[in-house]
């Protein structure tokens, strides 16, 4: 019983550090630059954003990044009757156009440096 107690103990403790070890949307933001520049993530043709090299704070800030995105697609597609896949494939080719050179954007299914 002793054993329960205490694992239970740090599952709790556990379940209440993840919040605040998740980055924030703001944090992400800051951070997407430096993860661009160092080639951890990239811009793919979908508008969203992926993992080229796994590490670092790569994944959160994609996914805090890409689940922003995601909601901003399906609000301008609701807003202008059109499908979310139509918005997706309008950013994700306004943001390959805006990736400066030196940077990383998947082509063709495969991530190369623009």
């Amino acid at each position: 019983m002793k054993t329960y107690l205490k694992l239970g103990t740090l599952l709790v403790a556990l379940c209440l550090a993840l919040p605040a070890a998740a980055m924030s949307l703001n944090e992400a933001m800051s951070a997407l630059g430096q993860a661009k520049a160092s080639g951890q993530v990239g811009e793919k043709p979908d508008g969203y954003l992926g993992i080229v090299q796994s590490g670092g704070q790569a994944e959160e800030i994609a996914s805090q990044i890409n689940q922003a995105r995601r909601a901003e697609y399906y609000r301008l597609a609701q807003k202008n009757g059109i499908g979310v896949a139509d918005v997706e494939a309008i950013a994700g080719k306004k943001a390959i156009e805006k990736t400066p050179p030196g940077q990383i954007i998947l082509l063709n299914g495969s991530w190369v440096k623009k």
